[in-house]
């Protein structure tokens, strides 16, 4: 048995609260209880979180390519990308730094680009697959987007620690700015992904 949809009972959700209300107003309408705008769907949905997967994907590349940190160590200057800082961390007995930088800034971006593309696409093609089980992937990485700046966090705190020491020093390099702008630019997506369209496709 089928549950009856949104539309056949004349009513909405607002997107910010999640007051229902009936659908029987204008487009523009506001929210009686916090005047956020109404809307069956968000506009342009899928359009925009193309746009900012994307330019997230994209800016993945410099964010790998360039280096994230600069070490002084006694002298000796160094620049490390992403994964030579993970390799550097391990090496150096680290472990549980060197596992986060590696979950937070390799894992996670990658899982968020193909859970994301996976959802856009399959919503574009109006796929009646595994619904449920998009549903659930679209909460996990709302959910995994508050965790997503562990790797800037871990430099900075890193950073900050190193320059209470005499003979060493650690700054921050143009590749973590590219790695923030991938960040937020998923977490943007995924914000702008409507998961309502999912449903869309159902039977009725």
């Amino acid at each position: 048995m089928i549950s009856p949809r949104a539309a056949q009972l004349k009513v909405m959700a607002c997107p910010a609260c999640g007051l229902v209300v009936e659908d029987g107003q204008p487009e523009a309408a506001r929210c009686p209880r916090c005047s956020a705008r109404l809307t069956r769907r968000r506009p342009n949905s899928v359009a925009r979180a193309w746009a900012l997967l994307i330019a997230g994907m994209i800016f993945y590349i410099p964010a790998n390519l360039l280096p994230v940190m600069h070490t002084s160590l006694l002298g000796r200057a160094s620049d490390s990308t992403i994964l030579q800082g993970v390799v550097e961390f391990w090496l150096a007995g680290s472990y549980g730094i060197a596992l986060v930088i590696f979950v937070a800034s390799v894992a996670v971006p990658c899982s968020k680009f193909l859970i994301l593309g996976l959802l856009l696409v399959t919503t574009q093609r109006r796929s009646t697959w595994a619904m449920r089980e998009r549903a659930r992937l679209y909460r996990l990485v709302e959910v995994v987007g508050y965790w997503s700046m562990l790797d800037v966090l871990v430099v900075a705190i890193v950073a900050a620690l190193v320059k209470f020491q005499s003979l060493s020093d650690i700054e921050p390099r143009t590749g973590i700015l590219f790695f923030g702008l991938v960040v937020i630019l998923t977490m943007l997506a995924a914000m702008q992904f409507d998961p309502r369209l999912i449903w869309d496709s159902e039977p009725t």
